[in-house]
């Protein structure tokens, strides 16, 4: 695995990252946390799940992983048959389901608000199933997007693919903006439809923007039609199981919105805000490595799951440790003060902001586990035991309904609760999985992992130590400090915090904070130079 590599998706990503916070932030101006961005977020949430498990999970992996070998037994220029069969097959699929969920949105509204019949008036219900109608052709654009991707990827190009969201959210922006105040320059629900039509755009963008990277590696597309293709039905073989293993989190995610609607109006938007920024870590450091470590994963695993591919797989989780640590320590001791920065103007309130914290802090302890998954999950397709995370979905996503029940419904709690029920499934899966694949591989250097923990608590400790200071210090009255001053605030205590993390973990002889200090020093290098 490059760790240069990783480092350059990983920087791709952020951008593309903090484009969506900033895509973010424009809603929360324009919006608040009311029943209108409900009605936004339950009307994208199934578009969105859907290229969550195929765009950029199942379907992703699965072709990644064929395509790879392919390449390695064949040569790169007999693949193009199977990417071209594999293109036309997904057009026309997801179109298919495109427009059967046209059809049925209604339905899929009804199933998705079934707990907020107090929430929800008539009129907020047709507002939701025209955006959802609106939306639905967005999974066909980025299921299209993602196997581009995984043809990029498995030839070794990063850089393009991992920006590609970031014509996404340049797109939805810009696009859902400027057609949403057109259509209401008052921000009612016209204006809420214009960036449902944005997000169309955004996808379109992330699509195309792929082509010349493609073109230059010779690909020239065409229908093909030999969908009997004996990879294809690999791909396809592969995804099934993967779909649902891949789902837990994400049905948990549709789980919790369903239950967050008895809660009360805002419930479903600060969850999803949360869990957006909680994805921004996962998608920089987690992503970013499992992106890297699939394609060489599934060279490793063409023979016996040897000394090789056990190697690649443990150092992929320990980089994910050390880097993804202080960032859930980040937002789980400076939630308010982040949720305050990022979002609080505009129409955006301060009960808002409490709630939307309480929910981040509560994803927040699942962070690690979200991440190691990322990297984890993947290796099971790569080595061709794709029932296995599958078989352990089922159990997760009973857990995940149980708990909810009896915290919302049964004890009566907020939207905390929810959260926090999302970080046990995705850590009780993460476990299950790696005992598993430690006997798999006999051993995952489980012992150099526990050690890298040891030491890198010690130096979250000093970390948390300086955001809990500077909550009582700094950030003690956040609703009489003005916008400049929160951010003044987190850009201190940010880096001074994660200054003495790295610090720590560089005098611990971390190995991982030694590669990352060297190749920041490289870059720095390369500039003044």
């Amino acid at each position: 695995m490059s760790a240069k590599a990783t480092w350059k998706v990983s920087a791709a990503v952020m951008a593309s990252r903090v484009l969506g916070l900033v895509r973010d932030q424009i809603f929360a101006a324009m919006f608040g946390y009311g029943v209108l961005t409900d009605c936004f977020n339950i009307a994208f949430r199934i578009p969105n799940l859907l290229r969550d498990l195929f765009a950029e999970g199942a379907l992703s992996q699965a072709f990644v992983t064929t395509f790879s070998k392919k390449i390695k037994e064949s040569g790169p220029e007999s693949a193009w048959p199977l990417a071209a069969r594999m293109i036309t097959i997904v057009a026309i699929g997801m179109s298919a389901i495109s427009i059967i969920g046209i059809i049925f949105s209604p339905q899929l509204v009804h199933l998705l608000t079934a707990f907020g019949h107090k929430t929800f008036s008539p009129d907020d219900i047709a507002l939701t199933v025209k955006m959802t109608r609106i939306m639905w052709p967005f999974m066909l654009l980025v299921s299209l997007a993602a196997l581009v991707m995984g043809i990029l990827n498995a030839r070794g190009i990063f850089g393009m693919p991992a920006l590609s969201s970031c014509f996404f959210n340049l797109g939805s922006i810009i696009a859902g903006t400027g057609i949403g105040l057109w259509l209401d320059p008052n921000r009612g629900p016209m204006t809420m439809v214009g960036m449902a039509i944005g997000v169309l755009v955004g996808g379109l963008g992330q699509l195309v923007c792929q082509f010349p990277s493609l073109r230059r590696l010779g690909f020239r597309w065409r229908p093909d039609w030999h969908w009997s293709d004996p990879n294809v039905r690999k791909i396809f073989s592969l995804m099934g199981p993967a779909v649902i293993s891949a789902s837990v989190v994400q049905i948990n995610v549709v789980i919790n919105s369903q239950f967050a609607t008895s809660i009360g109006q805002s419930a479903v938007s600060a969850l999803n805000g949360a869990f957006r920024l909680m994805q921004l870590p996962i998608g920089v450091f987690g992503v970013a490595v499992a992106t890297v470590t699939l394609p060489a994963l599934s060279l490793a695993a063409t023979g016996k799951l040897g000394d090789e591919f056990r190697g690649l797989l443990a150092k992929g989780i320990r980089l994910v440790t050390f880097l993804v640590l202080p960032s859930a320590l980040g937002l789980c001791f400076l939630a308010e003060p982040i949720i305050s920065a990022l979002f609080e103007h505009g129409r955006f309130t301060p009960e808002n902001r409490l709630v939307t914290a309480a929910a981040l802090r509560g994803y927040g302890i699942g962070l690690l586990a979200y991440s190691w998954l990322k990297v984890l999950q993947p290796a099971f397709y790569a080595a061709d035991r794709r029932w296995v995370p599958m078989l352990v979905s089922f159990l997760a996503i009973a857990l995940s309904v149980s708990s909810n029940w009896y915290f919302v419904v049964v004890r009566g709690m907020g939207v905390e609760a929810l959260a926090i029920t999302t970080s046990i499934v995705a850590t009780t899966n993460f476990i299950i999985l790696y005992v598993v694949m430690s006997r798999m591989t006999s051993g995952l250097e489980t012992r150099a992992l526990l050690v890298l923990i040891a030491k890198l608590v010690l130096a979250g400790a000093a970390m948390a130590g300086i955001c809990l200071a500077s909550n009582r210090f700094v950030f003690h009255d956040l609703s009489h400090m003005s916008a400049l001053a929160r951010i003044a605030g987190l850009s201190l205590v940010v880096p001074a915090a994660g200054g003495v993390y790295f610090y720590l973990a560089k005098l611990f002889r971390v190995e991982e904070a030694a590669e990352f200090l060297d190749i920041v020093r490289k870059r720095f290098r390369k500039r003044a130079s």
